[in-house]
């Protein structure tokens, strides 16, 4: 007999348009859209622009339901969701973020880096300690908020928020009080919170997976990867011996499948790995006052003053005997790696349900994208590979036309992948196992966030706009400019 949770997500998941793309990758949580309009074969500022709206920054993807565009912003210290008419480009309404203060962030991130989720009749955003915050989708109307943190993290909040039926679903890992929880999406009340307290920051993004005759969330952090009870938050199986970080998020198959990237550096088996020597002799050596523990300025510059806001779990400023040997053994344990998991599994499935493994050519960032039984990868460099699903074997590697940091995460619709680098540089591949180029374009503005693909149209978000492009056979007017009312 069917859980109650499972039936209400697969009359959720049926009722989705296949217009949408209601949250961080899409609907079914591959990167790959399943609707059969037509897309363009070539994007530019001259090139199949239907329209070009200016906004404040933001790393967060856009999402986009019921003929409405979603994104998060800031600007200065002011924090933002905005909603765009996916027609026209024009700004419906802008609602500003109550917050005390702007978190700290990567030096690459900014405080709108987590993409919201919207149902059509919602949009839930998160901005770190602030919170979530539920905005009704027509007018902008603040329907509630549920205060969180501080988090202790000084990279910020990255993992974004999910909708699966009548459930928001949210991980925050964070340094300490990492969590998995399930809220109302109505009203905001927790449903179940797991405590996730032996992982410490990670930023991938939760997904639903039907394992058997289970619906699950799945979440990809330090050292494992879990699935949780959508029903309950209980964790129900685990595979062990991944990276120490986690970016990507997981990529669900048509086939059934899990697909996992876990990468961070000095994670592989060659001259960079990390290696973290035992506490004493560390103390030995770097511990200049004799207290037994280690201060910043004691330390030369390597792999542990570098990652001192790691280490240094509760932020006092000192690493301790326990902060130190805790990240001693996820340094020593972590296997930067690539694989599959089969469903059907539960308790420990390391040595049962993992169908194959990689690892060579990883990303840090990009999530995996799955496509007609292949999955294809982008990394740093624009290094573009195609796998065989089934047998996790590689079918073509070569760069994309344009090379660089990669962040974005790639996405496929009508026979095409999208793919696009920091520097605002988008590459159009075809969308088979032996890919080919088959246009490029400079947008001038960096990106950073995956571009979203709905109703014939591809939006892509910069650090200046968000810009929608569409084939000449689709039907979206041409008008290029928004304003806020």
């Amino acid at each position: 007999m069917r859980s109650i949770a499972a039936m209400v997500l697969l009359t959720s998941c049926a009722a989705v348009p296949a217009a949408d793309w209601p949250q961080f990758r899409g609907t079914r949580g591959s990167g790959a859209s399943s609707e059969a309009a037509a897309l363009p074969d070539a994007i530019g500022p001259d090139k199949n622009l239907l329209w070009k709206t200016p906004l404040p920054a933001g790393h967060a993807s856009p999402v986009v339901a019921d003929g409405r565009v979603f994104v998060a912003a800031v600007d200065g210290k002011r924090l933002l969701t905005i909603a765009l008419d996916a027609t026209s480009g024009k700004i419906l309404w802008r609602r500003e973020i109550p917050h005390a203060t702007l978190e700290e962030t990567h030096a690459t991130g900014n405080a709108a880096q987590s993409t919201p989720a919207t149902d059509g009749e919602r949009v839930v955003s998160l901005f770190g300690s602030a919170g979530l915050f539920c905005h009704r989708a027509a007018d902008g109307e603040l329907l509630w908020r549920k205060p969180m943190g501080p988090f202790k993290n000084t990279y910020g909040a990255g993992s974004s928020p999910i909708i699966a039926g009548d459930r928001i679903i949210l991980c925050q890992d964070h340094d300490q009080d990492s969590f998995l929880a399930a809220y109302d999406k109505r009203t905001g009340r927790e449903l179940w919170k797991a405590d996730r307290g032996e992982f410490p920051r990670g930023y991938a993004t939760p997904v639903v997976w039907k394992n058997g005759d289970r619906t699950e969330v799945v979440i990809a952090g330090t050292l494992r990867i879990a699935g949780y009870d959508l029903e309950t938050g209980k964790e129900t199986w685990t595979v062990r011996g991944i990276a120490r970080l986690i970016n990507a998020t997981p990529a669900v198959g048509d086939d059934g499948n899990l697909y996992v990237i876990a990468w961070s550096p000095g994670g592989d088996n060659d001259e960079k790995r990390i290696h973290a020597d035992p506490y004493p002799k560390v103390l030995a050596e770097f511990d200049q006052n004799g207290d037994e523990r280690i201060a910043l300025d004691e330390l030369p510059d390597g792999p542990i003053k570098h990652r001192f806001p790691q280490i240094d779990r509760d932020k006092d400023g000192f690493i301790t005997t326990a902060e130190y040997e805790w990240m001693e053994r996820i340094f020593n344990s972590a296997r930067n790696v690539f694989l599959a998991i089969r469903p059907g599994g539960k308790g420990d499935v390391t040595a049962s349900h993992v169908v194959w493994e990689r690892d060579r050519y990883l990303p840090y960032v990009p999530s995996p994208l799955y496509h007609a039984g292949h999955l294809y990868t982008v990394k740093d460099g624009g290094i573009v590979i195609s796998i065989d699903a089934a047998t996790g074997a590689e079918v073509k590697r070569g760069r994309a036309p344009h090379t660089g940091g990669y962040y974005a995460s790639p996405v496929a619709g009508d026979g095409k992948i999208y793919i696009a680098n920091d520097r605002g540089r988008v590459s159009v591949l075809s969308a088979e196992p032996e890919w080919k180029e088959i246009s490029s374009a400079d947008l001038g503005e960096t990106i950073y966030a995956t571009p979203a693909i709905a109703g014939g149209r591809l939006f892509v978000r910069t650090a200046e706009a968000v810009y929608c492009f569409g084939s000449p056979r689709s039907e979206v007017g041409a008008e290029r400019a928004g304003s806020d009312p």
